[in-house]
C-alpha cells in the first residue's frame, strides 16, 4: 500500500518549487487566473481547488499529478487558538481585539443580526503610497448571513 499525498505534503512541494523558481504569489495566481489571496490560501491547504485550478497549479509548479488530487480535497480548517507571536499576524489579532466589537456593531446596524461570511468571501491586499510611509490596504468582502429564528 502506497502512502497518499496529503495537503501538507503538497504545501511543502509548492513552497519549495516557488522558492526554487523565484516566483511570487501574484505571478502564480495570474498564471492560474485566480486572486493571490485565494491562491495562497488554497496552496496552504485552507481551501479546496476546483479540478481545473488544481491541474493548472500543478502544471505551473511542476508538481506530480497526484498533487492535484490533494489540492482538490476539502480542507480541515484548524488553526492555533493562542495569539501568535509573529508581529504581522499578531497585529491582525490586535485589530480584531480592538475593533471587533465595533465592526460587529456596525454590521448589525447596517444589515441586522448576522455575520459576514468567511466562505463566500473575497480579500485583496495592496500598497497605498503615502509620504509618511507606504500603507497596507486590506479589503475584505463577505456575504452577509442573517441569523435564522427557528
Amino acid at each position: 500500500m502506497s502512502n497518499m499525498m496529503t495537503k501538507e505534503d503538497v504545501t511543502e512541494m509548492i513552497l519549495s518549487a516557488k522558492r526554487t523558481a523565484g516566483l511570487t504569489w501574484d505571478g502564480i495566481a495570474e498564471q492560474i487566473s485566480m486572486s493571490p489571496v485565494w491562491t495562497h490560501s488554497a496552496a496552504m491547504g485552507m481551501n479546496a481547488m476546483p479540478k481545473e485550478k488544481a491541474d493548472a497549479l500543478v502544471a505551473v509548479m511542476g508538481l506530480p499529478q497526484e498533487a492535484a488530487l490533494a489540492l482538490s480535497e476539502s480542507p480541515t480548517k484548524i488553526w492555533e487558538q493562542a495569539v501568535p507571536t509573529d508581529p504581522c499576524i499578531y497585529r491582525l489579532y490586535e485589530i480584531v481585539g480592538v475593533y471587533g466589537p465595533t465592526i460587529k456593531a456596525l454590521i448589525h446596524e447596517e444589515f441586522g443580526d448576522g455575520i459576514m461570511s468567511a466562505i463566500d468571501f473575497e480579500m485583496q491586499i495592496s500598497r497605498v503610497e503615502n509620504p509618511k510611509g507606504d500603507r497596507v490596504k486590506i479589503e475584505m468582502s463577505g456575504k452577509y448571513l442573517g441569523y435564522n429564528s427557528w
